[in-house]
Order: structure tokens, then sequence, then C-alpha cells
């Protein structure tokens, strides 16, 4: 089999990519300083924007849509998506500063180098090509925010993309997948469980009710649903994973040892297939806790067992047939598809009647690590995804 030669990344790739990383968008900051200049770098080509801010108006969604001379106005086009936000590099040793993109041995280095920033900024390198092309179906960019901390910025733009009857081909969502087609990423659900009990001297633990006792039997609970998804569930082995999981990540609680905790707080998830029932996971959870309630009220009256969601975001399946699906394997030239336990923005477009696939430059591997980088060829491969995008909009009939 001939390979195709990968060639150098052009330098207006590696000039937006840089200037990309060069912001700060930790989920935690505003990200309004990369929107703008976004903006501001479409509207010189000549390209309008339309922000979509959150309740605060310091974070924003950015959506734009380039159209040609032959495009009869009512062709669904393509979107390009990604979440402009990056995790936080705080207790990393980076050997080079995070927040200035640096190229040696063959790699770009920086945070947001692969997630997601060398997408976007390949994707914003077409823009004067796309201004300039004979495009006969439209192509959109779609720029969200807090991606990191739930899939929370996009929920805003879909809304909106939804109550203006947006019609759309599909979606690329351009998450590092080493350039391979993924069809299908797990959901996910996380929650905060905070335990009430009652403090007493603990050696008198009988008059109190021990919270991280309680959380820990819940914990315990959780393991246990675990363990028997692990065993008993239907696999799909086109994950890595390929059953529902289950864990705690967090857990605080207590003040001294001689005192019987009052409170404790802990953080579990679940991802789960498509197809599985999240409503079910989360009702035997929840089932589990109220059952706990009676034997610790029967002491204080005021203990018990508070469950919050903190995010969710639903899986995605567009399966191996669907057009959109073979439109990015003939971009990509790989005809080998995959599926991802993590989640990504694609569930909640699919969720809205938005196809959604994910491919884009870089290995996941690569991301939220310290020294994250993306490598050349994969940034150069995602060059020429973008090529023969361009040659399909501007056959399209």
């Amino acid at each position: 089999m001939k390979h195709e030669a990968i060639p150098a990344v052009r330098p207006e790739s590696l000039a937006l990519i840089e200037r990309l990383i060069g912001f700060d968008t930790t989920s935690r900051e505003s990200n309004l300083g990369l929107i703008e200049w976004v903006r501001d770098h479409l509207r010189s080509l000549g390209v309008d924007s339309t922000l979509v801010y959150d309740a605060t108006a310091r974070k924003a969604n950015l959506f734009a849509t380039i159209r040609g001379a032959r495009d009869p106005g009512d062709v669904p086009g393509l979107v390009l998506s990604g979440h402009t936000d990056v995790v936080p590099v705080d207790g990393q040793a980076w050997s080079t500063d995070p927040f200035k993109a640096t190229v040696a041995g063959g790699r770009l280095f920086g945070r947001g180098a692969c997630d997601m920033k060398g997408f976007i900024g390949v994707a914003l390198a077409l823009a004067p090509r796309l201004v300039a092309a004979d495009l006969r179906m439209p192509i959109s960019y779609a720029l969200s925010y807090d991606e990191e901390i739930g899939c929370i910025g996009v929920r805003g733009l879909i809304e909106q993309l939804q109550r203006e009857r947006f019609r759309t081909a599909g979606v690329i969502v351009g998450e590092p997948t080493s350039m391979q087609v993924i069809v299908a990423h797990k959901g996910k659900r996380s929650y905060r469980c905070r335990v009430h009990g009652r403090e007493a001297h603990s050696a008198l633990t009988p008059l109190g009710v021990n919270a991280i006792e309680y959380a820990a039997r819940l914990i315990t609970q959780i393991r246990h649903l675990a363990d028997r998804m692990s065993q008993t569930e239907a696999r799909d082995h086109g994950f890595d994973v390929p059953f529902t999981t289950l864990s705690t990540g967090t857990i605080r609680g207590g003040t001294a040892g001689n005192i019987v905790p009052r409170e404790c707080v802990f953080e579990w998830e679940f991802r789960y297939l498509p197809g599985a029932d999240p409503e079910a996971i989360e009702r035997e959870v929840k089932g589990y806790a109220e059952a706990l309630e009676p034997e610790m009220k029967q002491v204080a009256p005021e203990a018990g067992i508070e469950m919050t969601t903190t995010s969710e975001a639903p899986g995605s399946y567009l399966g191996d047939t669907h057009a959109v699906t073979q439109l990015a394997i003939a971009l990509a030239r790989n005809p080998q598809t995959a599926k991802v336990a993590y989640a990504t923005e694609a569930g909640l477009f699919e969720k809205a009647g938005f196809p959604a696939i994910i491919c884009g430059p870089g290995s996941i591997n690569q991301a939220h690590r310290p020294d994250e980088y993306c490598d050349l060829e994969q940034l150069a491969q995602c060059e020429l995804f973008m090529d023969r995008l361009i040659e399909r909009a501007c056959a399209s009939a």
C-alpha cells in the first residue's frame, strides 16, 4: 500500500495555533480574549460571527458561517467544532511555558496543543481559502467554552441554533483522535454527595452520626454496582473499556480523630455505554442513600444525605454507515473507525439532532499532562483533511 507523503505544517496554521495557545483559557478564566480575537480575525475576512454569552458575560461561544456565491441557501453544510477552554497547569512540572507555543523535535508543545487548539488553529487557517472558494455548501465554525468542566458552554450555542432552525449535514468535533474517525463515545454523569451527621465525643460514638462512615457505606455500594456492571453488562468491545464504569474521585470530611464527624462530601461519576440506562443507575445509588437515612435519623433527625448532579453529557453513537461518518472517513483517508470512553460535545450535538463525529489531530494520551504536545505530522494530516473538505464543499450539489 502506497502511503501519502505528509508535507510540513503550513506557517499560517502554526501562527494561528501559537496565537491561540497564548491565551490562558483555563476553564476558571474568561475566554473572551480568544473569542473576540477570533471574531475580529474572521471579520477582517468579511465573515460575521455570533457570540453566545454565559450568564456572567465573561465567557462566550462563537458561531460563524462562510457561504459561497453558488451556495443555493438551502443546502445543509458542515460545522467545525472545538472547545476553547483548557485544563489547569497548576502543580504540573512543565519544561516550557505552557502558554507559549514551543516547537521542538517534531512536536508543538503548549497547553491546548492537542486539546484542542491545534485543531482550531488549522480550521481557522482554512478561512481565507473558504472565503475565496466557490463553495456550494456552507462551512461553519463553532467554538465553545467550559467543555472541560462538563460540556457546559456549548449547550447555550446549541439552543441558539435550535431556535434559529439551523440545519447541518454534520458536525466534526476536533478532539484529539490521531485523525481517526470516532463514531461513538460513552455518556457521563457526575455527582456531589453531602452526608450530614451529628458531632459527638468519640468516646460517646452512639450519641453521634458518623458522616464519614455513612459516606463509606454509600461509596462501597457504588463500588459493588461497578463490579456488577463489569461482570454482567453486555460488552461493547469497540470501547477500550467495554462496559459501564463507576468511580469515586474525591472525599473530604471530619475535623479531628476524637470527634465523630458531622460532615462528609464526596464526588463520584459513572460513564455508560450508548444504550445503557443512566436513569436506572442513578436511581439505584440514590435509592441506597435513601435507605440509609432512617437509621441516621433515629439518632439525629437533622441527619441526611444530599445528592447533587454536577455535570451530565449524553453518549453518542452515529455509526459507521451514516453519511457524515462516510464523509469523514473519506476526508481522513482512514477506513478504521473507533469508539472512546471519554465524553465530548458530540453527544450534545447528536441529542439536539445535529449528527456529529469526532476527528482531530494529536493523541488524547498527551492531553491534560505537563508538556502537552501535538506531533507536527498530525497537524499536517489535519491540513490535508481540510484541503479535501474544501474540494467536497465546492463539488457538492
